[in-house]
């Protein structure tokens, strides 16, 4: 599995390719694309790279899907004895990313066999959850007209 350590807006975000991140709210249209300036750490397999600060030579590419709100965080002070009571709340901006593409400018992407067969798995473990659910509301149904 290749993943990422970058820094976006002085925060340090896990980047893993076909991932989504969210950081804080960039400038950035949503559907565009952009590569993060500042790569701290590359991990591929067991091959490490370790940024003095950065790596340099390592590219990571994100597109931005969306601007989202997180959620409200509410702030209260209180001073007993002396009638103060304060109520506030904030919402922070996040920049919704999907990361793309995690190595080497001009390198193309080698998916080993371990990583096709998790993602081929997914999808089909989704749609039998969903015929098992659709099979056990029927056999209920069956049992409470036969009463």
């Amino acid at each position: 599995m290749r993943f990422a350590i970058v820094e976006s807006g002085g925060k340090q975000y896990r980047a893993v390719e076909g991932t989504t991140v969210d950081v804080d709210r960039l400038a950035h249209e949503v559907g565009k694309t952009f590569d993060f300036e500042r790569v701290l750490l590359m991990a591929d397999g067991d091959a490490v790279s370790v940024g003095n600060p950065t790596v340099s030579g390592i590219k990571v590419s994100a597109t931005v899907v969306e601007h989202v709100k997180g959620p409200k965080l509410i702030s209260f002070k209180y001073r007993p004895k002396k009638r103060i009571r304060v109520k506030g709340g904030h919402r922070a901006q996040y920049t919704r990313l999907m990361i793309d593409f995690i190595g080497k400018p001009g390198e193309e992407r080698k998916v080993e066999a371990k990583e096709k067969v998790a993602v081929e798995k997914q999808p089909k473990a989704k749609k039998e959850a969903t015929k098992s659910t659709t099979a056990k509301k029927s056999t209920s149904t069956k049992k409470s007209e036969k009463k």
